[in-house]
């Protein structure tokens, strides 16, 4: 199975948009402002054509199995989070969703993996791997050294993938007020 990842176009929306619901459930509804799943969607999907968030297509790789989307890996630099997230804010403030709060996930100096989410039906065949070490190849684009995550400190699969690839636990960290893992992996 050859995996191809490339560059997300707004027209991959469809196809992205509930892999990232996917693997930020309820984070999703905060931060679309929206209560129900099929609000959430088509919130993302506004968002994923629109350039300033950080669930916008230039933020967003596919990986492409056999000309389909078998997985998506949302990244951007920690640097520019507070300005995507500000972008959210004012989205939100215009939706009457102003009394949303939206956590930090990144550090500056860091090329944060925001989200990464392989679809069902080509589980256990690599995709996962093969964003997350393309994500070295974005990092060096943008001349970070050091490329970082937050994972739910129960999804323990995942957390083994992401050490077997190079990460380790740097500190814990809170989302929605749940517990987290910051995973860090130093670049050469």
């Amino acid at each position: 199975m050859t995996v191809n990842v490339r560059k997300a176009k707004p027209s991959d929306a469809e196809k992205a948009v509930p892999l990232i619901v996917e693997a930020i459930g309820d984070i999703a509804k905060r931060l679309t402002g929206e209560t129900e799943w099929d609000q959430v969607e088509e919130t993302l999907v506004k968002l994923f054509h629109q350039n300033d968030n950080r669930h916008s297509y230039r933020f967003t790789y596919i990986a492409e199995v056999n000309n389909e989307v078998g997985g998506i890996m949302v990244i951007y630099p920690g640097d520019v989070a507070p300005e995507l997230d500000d972008n959210l804010m004012e989205f939100l403030k215009e939706k009457d969703a102003a009394e949303i709060m939206i956590d930090q996930e990144a550090l500056p100096g860091e090329m944060y993996i925001d989200t990464i989410c392989v679809d069902p039906q080509f589980r256990g065949h690599g995709i996962g791997t093969a964003l997350l070490q393309f994500a070295d190849t974005v990092a060096k684009d943008f001349k970070v050294k050091t490329v970082s995550l937050n994972v739910e400190t129960e999804k323990e699969a995942a957390i083994r993938l992401y050490k077997r690839v190079g990460f380790t636990i740097q500190s814990p960290w809170t989302i929605i007020g749940e517990p987290f893992h910051h995973m860090v992996k130093k670049l050469q």
